[in-house]
């Protein structure tokens, strides 16, 4: 059972004791991300998350891996656009071991500066092979595209331009400002001693500031937009985005998951039996949907030959055109329920997968969600439910588009050919 216990020094602690393992994982989680950045310094948040690991007043970056590598642990970060999340996994045994690890690194970084440049040519590596890999740049352009005019619009990893223009100070101001106690979540799942981990947490958390200043929400009117990138590639890589679900919308979420599964997140979806089995136009092709506290988003993408690319367009048109006139069928959601629900639990059958649920939850909305919680919310997902999700998604005119591809291609006008 997860519990929830907010200690005297403000910070949140998310404990799921399971008692018949021998392995437990511990996660620092801060709610900053991209979001909280400005232009300027966009992709601050991401930087950090990789200067965590290049040394401390006490262990050199080697030092680090060789500590975790002593008590057999794991250990890793991922930056989001909306929370960080610094974390170990480790037998039992040695969980305080790998405790001091992450705190030490959490609390005694030292952002050499020499280190600092060094790291920034990594990032700089990370940023062409994204640009090296036309199915995610497409991804990120769309991700650009209907996040416009809002701070989800900025990339994790900042621009060139950003990055080299980040200087140790602004790390400093940065993380005094984002990593206060009201801000930060340590969740725990495994075998350990609850009352153990939250007397150790207290006491070494208790420095950082007490609370964020107040992050102002953005608005704005959402208007489609299309963008192409010509790049060196043998296949077209399409992607068509629409306003989705928010994390928090308890009316649409588990019925936008549902309608997700349906559409594209299987062998047996609309989009894969249609694109790729019927018309043989794509190896890859999927539908997602991606959920912020302010916004969220319905995608679909397409692997295609450069010569087909309308061909797909349409296929995709017509699945939508489906769904607007006919919608779903009882045995389809039926299906979608047993999928969305094995997933979920899939996801759970190990410490990772606990921690990083119960953290998230507790860190960006505040409350437990209980796996018995969980399955009863998708079980009660209705027809009436499907259709309101069916029609945020259902019309294509209502889609942005990016297109990266081999030739100048207008992109606009194949996406109106089809409406």
């Amino acid at each position: 059972m997860m519990i929830q216990k907010k200690l005297n020094c403000g910070i949140r602690m998310a404990m799921e004791k399971i008692p018949y393992v021998q392995s437990a994982a511990v996660g620092i989680w801060v709610k900053a991300g991209s979001v909280d950045e400005n232009d300027r310094i966009n992709g601050i948040s991401h930087y950090i998350e990789h200067m965590l690991f290049k040394g401390t007043d006490s262990r050199s970056a080697k030092q680090i891996a060789a500590d975790v590598d002593r008590i057999g642990g794991n250990i890793n970060a991922f930056t989001g656009k909306e929370a960080t999340c610094y974390y170990i996994k480790t037998l039992d045994s040695n969980l305080e071991q790998a405790c001091d690890i992450l705190i030490d690194m959490f609390l005694h970084s030292l952002f050499d500066e020499g280190e600092m440049e060094k790291e920034k040519m990594v990032i700089l590596e990370e940023m062409k092979m994204t640009e090296d890999q036309p199915d995610d740049l497409a991804h990120d352009t769309l991700s650009e595209l209907v996040f416009q005019n809002t701070p989800l619009q900025r990339q994790i990893i900042g621009t060139e331009e950003s990055l080299l223009g980040i200087h140790r100070q602004d790390i400093l101001d940065y993380m005094a400002r984002e990593y206060a106690r009201d801000n930060i979540v340590v969740s725990l799942a495994g075998n350990f001693d609850e009352d153990r981990m939250c007397s150790y947490f207290e006491g070494r958390l208790s420095d950082l500031a007490a609370v964020k200043p107040p992050r102002q929400k953005s608005s704005r009117l959402y208007v489609p937009e299309y963008r192409v990138k010509v790049k060196d590639v043998e296949q077209s890589h399409i992607c068509l985005g629409v306003p989705g679900v928010t994390l928090d919308d308890d009316d649409l979420y588990y019925a936008m998951a549902l309608l997700n599964n349906i559409m594209g997140g299987s062998m047996s979806s609309r989009l894969f039996q249609n694109i790729r089995e019927e018309k043989g136009l794509a190896y890859s092709v999927y539908s997602g949907c991606t959920s912020y506290m302010d916004a969220g988003a319905f995608y679909i993408y397409a692997g295609v030959n450069s010569n087909k690319i309308q061909d797909a367009i349409g296929g995709i048109a017509c699945e939508l055109e489906v769904l607007r006139r006919d919608g779903i069928t009882a045995d389809e959601l039926a299906t979608a329920k047993e999928q969305i629900k094995s997933n979920y639990i899939f996801g759970l059958e190990n410490v990772n997968g606990r921690m990083f649920s119960n953290g998230k939850n507790i860190l960006l909305l505040d409350e437990v969600r209980e796996p018995e919680r969980v399955l009863r919310e998708i079980d009660a997902v209705t027809m009436d439910d499907m259709g309101r999700a069916a029609e945020m998604i259902s019309d294509l005119g209502n889609y942005c588009a990016s297109l990266v591809t081999g030739r100048e291609a207008d992109l606009k006008k194949m996406v109106n050919a089809c409406l």
